[in-house]
């Protein structure tokens, strides 16, 4: 595996974010839903607009995890308000976690995961926790092995088909 390095996006990184956010969305879900549904929620949820408010609010942090110079993936992480959920407010969020296709099945989700749960240590949160499809088994069972645990569930809107997501949390200990 080539040397990765995760790196803070800034505004600065606002357009190469989008790309990614988007071509990796369509990558996931694109063949387990509507077309419509899909275009509604790439140009309104990933929408240069939205992207750029996530990135300026301070409760969020949004990564990019890079190898050899390119961008391979990302993940977003909440805390305080910014949350989707106010589970609890020793939890951080990671609400997108995102690699492209050709990097499924190496290390580099497991690395971007790792990066995550340690700096929710060095903040000191009691756990981790994330929505995940309950039609995307492949994350889930990456989620499970790597310590999640299910403790709910919640609607997540894509266009007008309301899809279940499965909440799941990963307690941390020092």
């Amino acid at each position: 595996m080539p040397a990765t390095l995760i790196k803070s996006v800034t505004i600065h990184d606002l357009n190469e974010l989008q790309q990614l956010a988007r071509t990796t969305f369509y990558d996931t879900f694109a063949e387990m839903n509507t077309p419509e549904n899909m275009e509604q929620y790439l140009s309104t949820d990933l929408s240069e607009e939205k992207l750029r408010a996530e990135l300026l609010n301070p409760d969020s942090k949004t990564f990019f995890i890079q190898t050899d110079g390119e961008t391979i993936g990302y993940m977003k992480l909440n805390e305080r308000s910014a949350q989707t959920e106010q589970v609890d407010p020793g939890g951080l969020e990671i609400q997108r976690f995102y690699v492209k296709r050709e990097y499924h099945g190496t290390s580099v989700g497991l690395t971007l995961l790792n990066y995550a749960i340690d700096l929710a240590m060095q903040e000191k949160y009691k756990f981790i926790w994330l929505a995940v499809w309950e039609k995307n088994p492949r994350a889930i069972r990456f989620y499970e092995k790597n310590g999640f645990i299910t403790f709910g569930s919640h609607v997540f809107q894509l266009g007008d088909d309301a899809q279940t997501d499965i909440l799941m949390r990963r307690p941390l200990t020092p």
